[in-house]
């Protein structure tokens, strides 16, 4: 369960991060509180996760989920640069997740 209460803490990262662009510095009302409603239910996650996972390995998953999917939107939504050592970087990070995830026990 901590897995997935993970996972879906990572996916409310990127919502938040994404909720950001939107909310223009916090000057529109419906973007920001989406925005820090996705952060508090992004961090409600990750401390039930902490109750059973190693604290290194969850952050670096949760950020790791949470970069991965800003990025990959920041190319679709806001027409960022998707080149080959951009891609590269970013597969390096879903390596990291992976690798993390199968060399802890849980």
């Amino acid at each position: 369960m901590a897995w997935v209460a993970l996972f879906f803490a990572g996916l409310f990262e990127i919502g938040w991060a994404v909720g950001l662009k939107y909310t223009e510095g916090f000057s529109r009302l419906w973007p920001s509180l989406g925005t820090i409603a996705a952060m508090a239910a992004s961090f409600f996650l990750l401390a039930f996760a902490l109750k059973t996972l190693p604290l290194g390995t969850a952050y670096a998953i949760w950020t790791g989920i949470g970069t991965v999917g800003t990025v990959v939107l920041g190319i679709f939504l806001f027409n960022e640069a998707a080149d080959v050592i951009r891609i590269g970087c970013i597969a390096m990070i879903v390596a990291g997740i992976v690798g993390l995830k199968l060399i802890t026990p849980a």
